[in-house]
């Protein structure tokens, strides 16, 4: 191997920063005038929004502004998006409910945002959170995905009945059929793969400008898609033309592809400082990292079908998978199967099937 060109070893070079606390982080960043946002979560995994009682929390001091659903839906806003969209095997597209970014009238799953805060410091925000008053009324919930998807399961969105978005569909079934019937031994297992909550070194953080003199608005935050986030925000929140919005990605302490989608709460920082034209900063302490990010889920059967010699001849995965109330992006299982069909990783007469499920 030679020291340059091809098969070369290439130093990292910029461990040396990371190192001695020389990375540039969002919450690095800091702007004249920038504000705290605090976001009042649900506590309930489904409940009706009866009423949110704000005057208390904008008389508190520093407090700029208490801001619910009602005031984003006011502002016309478009909804928050799936990256992808998934086919059933009918042909049939899922079966997504809108998912605007501030609840309003329903609260979907733990740590669903319905107010926030703006104040001069977050202490001062928190302060003021205190005084917020939401009466809700608890729904029944669910959080088995088998048992979403039975008929009278509680129903999240009256968008997906049976809380099914969608029922995807990969191979060739009819040859899977075949294979199993004459197969010499059918192995059957039932699997159940728990709840994963993604937590990266550095928690989810954002900072929005807005300059009024230009009308632009810059958001930096710890994304591993900046572009995406851009285009979403511009495109089909309705935020602002993408021309006249900047998103900066600085360092970022890890990801795990949780950072791969758009949070909400990036998107209440471009309404609010572009609302009230300034700047302002959040950043996401540990403990809501538990109920604040995506979470991933699966369970199901996968029967293996073999000849003698245990020799393999089809895999059938019938996975659901559960993807909270809404649904952010497509999911590593799916990517992973139609990677292996294509590459006869999986045999050519495989069949997979993934039936996605609403839970709280």
């Amino acid at each position: 191997m030679s020291a340059t060109g091809i098969g070369a070893s290439v130093r990292r070079k910029e461990d040396q920063r990371f190192i001695t606390g020389k990375g540039h982080y969002t919450d690095d960043i800091n702007r004249p005038g920038q504000a705290a946002i605090y976001f009042i979560r649900s506590p309930h995994a489904h409940a009706k929004i009866k009423s949110i009682d704000t005057a208390a929390a904008a008389k508190m001091p520093g407090v700029a502004g208490v801001f619910t659903g009602e005031e984003f839906a006011q502002d016309k806003l478009g909804n928050l998006i799936c990256g992808w969209t998934v086919l059933s095997k009918d042909g049939s597209p899922m079966k997504m409910a809108p998912h605007a970014a501030l609840a309003a009238g329903k609260a979907n799953y733990v740590g669903d945002a319905v107010a926030i805060v703006i104040a001069d410091t977050l202490a001062q925000a928190k302060d003021a959170a205190e005084k917020v008053v939401v009466d809700y009324e608890p729904l029944p919930a669910v959080v088995d995905s088998t048992k979403a998807a039975q008929k009278g399961a509680p129903l999240i969105h009256e968008a997906a009945p049976n809380n099914t978005i969608y029922n995807w569909h990969l191979g060739d079934a009819a040859a899977t059929d075949t294979a199993f019937r004459n197969a010499k031994h059918v192995t059957k297992l039932e699997f159940v793969n728990n709840r994963l909550v993604p937590n990266a070194m550095e928690p989810r953080a954002a900072l929005a400008e807005y300059d009024a003199s230009s009308g632009h608005l810059t958001l930096w935050n710890a994304t591993q898609n900046p572009h995406v986030a851009r285009l979403v925000i511009a495109a089909f929140v309705g935020m602002a033309p993408e021309h006249k919005l900047r998103v900066i990605a600085p360092d970022v302490g890890g990801g795990f592809g949780q950072k791969m989608s758009l949070p909400a709460e990036y998107v209440f920082l471009v309404w609010l400082a572009r609302k009230l034209r300034g700047t302002i900063g959040w950043n996401e302490d540990r403990r809501a990292v538990e109920f604040g990010v995506e979470i991933g889920e699966y369970r199901g059967v996968v029967r293996v079908a073999q000849r003698v010699f245990q020799r393999l001849l089809t895999e059938r995965p019938t996975p659901e998978r559960c993807i909270e109330a809404y649904y952010l992006q497509r999911t590593r299982f799916e990517c992973i199967a139609e990677r292996k069909l294509r590459r006869r990783q999986l045999t050519e007469d495989g069949n997979v099937e993934i039936t996605g499920v609403d839970l709280h």
